[in-house]
C-alpha cells in the first residue's frame, strides 16, 4: 500500500508536485554533470560512456519505475516508460514552437539522430510484440525482455560506433555556431564533480520514490487508474529535465543536440523495461500489461516516425514558423491521450 493512501488529498498532491519539481531540478543538473564527467574522463564516445551517460539521463525514470515495480505495480512502471517515450518526442514540437523560425526538422542534418529514431521504433515494436504474444519467466525476468536487453545493447553499440565513425554525412550545411554554456568542470575539481553528481542522483532516487508512491495514490483516489496516470502525469513529471534541456538547447541554436537528446534518452527508457522486469516480483512483467500499453507504445512509434520522415525529407513547410510535422506530432499525442483515457 502507498504511504500516501491514508493522507489527505491535498498533501498527496503537494508531495507529487514537490517531487516532480525536485526531479526536474536535480535531473537537469545531473545531465550537465554527466556531460562534464564524460569530457573530464574522456569516455563520451566509447560504448561504456554512452551507456553510462544514457543511464544517468534516464535516472528519473529508473527511480520511479523501479519503485513501482518493486511495489508490484506493473501498470504504472511499464506505462510510465511507454508514455514517456511518446511524450518526450512531443517535446520537440514544443521546441519547434519556441524557436518559431522554420521547421525544426529542417535544421537537424545529422544521420545519428535518424539512427536513434529508427532504433527507438524497433525497440518499442519489439516490446509491443512481447506484450501481444506473452512472455515466459526466465532467470529473474522474462525471456522476451532478456532478448530486448540484448537488442538494446546492440543498438547502443551501433549508435556509439556511428558517432565515432559515421558512414555518411550531410554536406553543404553551415557549421553550427559555438555556444558558451555553463561548464561545471571549470568550477569543480574531479572529486567535487563526482560528489555533486552523487548528490543529484541521490535526490532523484529519493524524490523518485515519492513521485511513484504519491502518483500511485493519486491514480487510485482520482479514478484515473495506474496505467493512465503513469503514461501521462508521471511520464510528464519524469520528462521535465529533458524538457528544460531541449528548450534551452533550441534557444541557443543547438538543434541537433535537442533532437539527439530526445531520441537518445528514449532508447534508454525502453531499455529500462528490462530492469523493471528484474525488479518486479510477480513473474514476467510484460504479461501484466495489455491493450492500454500496446496503444501507448503505438502512439510513441507514430510520433517518432513522423519526425523521422521530416528529418529525411528536410523540406517540411512551416506554418507561422512551426513545421507541419510538429503540428501533426502534437495533434497525434493529444489525440492519443484522449484515446488512452477511454482505455484506462
Amino acid at each position: 500500500m502507498s504511504p500516501f493512501a491514508d493522507l489527505p488529498l491535498w498533501i498527496t498532491v503537494a508531495a507529487f508536485i514537490l517531487a516532480a519539481g525536485a526531479v526536474w531540478v536535480a535531473g537537469t543538473r545531473l545531465s550537465r554533470y554527466a556531460d562534464a564527467i564524460a569530457r573530464e574522463f574522456g569516455i563520451g564516445q566509447a560504448v561504456l560512456g554512452v551507456i553510462l551517460l544514457g543511464g544517468v539521463t534516464s535516472l528519473p525514470e529508473i527511480a520511479v519505475t523501479g519503485t513501482a515495480a518493486l511495489g508490484g505495480n506493473a501498470a504504472l512502471a511499464v506505462n510510465n516508460l511507454l508514455g514517456g517515450f511518446a511524450m518526450q518526442v512531443t517535446v520537440l514540437a514544443l521546441a519547434d514552437m519556441a524557436i518559431r523560425k522554420s521547421a525544426l526538422t529542417e535544421a537537424v542534418p545529422d544521420p545519428i539522430v535518424l539512427l536513434q529514431g529508427v532504433l527507438g521504433i524497433i525497440l518499442v515494436a519489439g516490446t509491443l510484440a512481447g506484450i501481444g504474444v506473452g512472455d515466459i519467466a526466465f532467470a529473474g525476468a522474462g525471456l522476451w525482455t532478456w532478448g530486448l536487453a540484448a537488442l538494446f545493447v546492440y543498438c547502443i553499440r551501433m549508435v556509439a560506433r556511428a558517432e565515432d565513425n559515421p558512414a555518411w554525412k550531410v554536406i553543404g550545411e553551415p557549421p553550427a555556431s559555438e555556444i558558451e554554456t555553463d561548464d561545471p568542470k571549470r568550477d569543480l575539481s574531479r572529486a567535487q564533480l563526482l560528489g555533486a553528481t552523487g548528490l543529484a542522483a541521490l535526490a532523484i532516487l529519493v524524490m523518485g520514490y515519492v513521485l511513484s508512491t504519491s502518483g500511485e495514490a493519486l491514480a487510485e483516489r482520482t479514478g484515473l487508474g495506474d496505467s493512465f496516470f503513469g503514461a501521462v502525469f508521471v511520464a510528464i513529471s519524469t520528462s521535465l529535465p529533458e524538457i528544460s534541456t531541449v528548450l534551452a538547447a533550441v534557444r541557443l541554436g543547438r538543434y541537433v543536440m535537442a533532437a539527439s537528446d530526445i531520441f537518445g534518452t528514449n532508447l534508454f527508457d525502453i531499455g529500462v523495461i528490462f530492469l523493471v522486469d528484474l525488479a518486479y516480483p510477480g513473474g514476467a512483467v510484460l504479461n501484466e500489461v495489455g491493450m492500454f500499453s500496446i496503444v501507448a507504445g503505438l502512439i510513441g512509434i507514430l510520433v517518432t516516425a513522423i519526425y523521422v520522415a521530416g528529418l529525411i525529407e528536410r523540406r517540411d513547410p512551416a506554418l507561422f514558423g512551426i513545421g507541419l510535422d510538429s503540428y501533426l506530432v502534437a495533434a497525434t499525442y493529444l489525440g492519443g491521450i484522449a484515446l488512452l483515457f477511454t482505455l484506462r
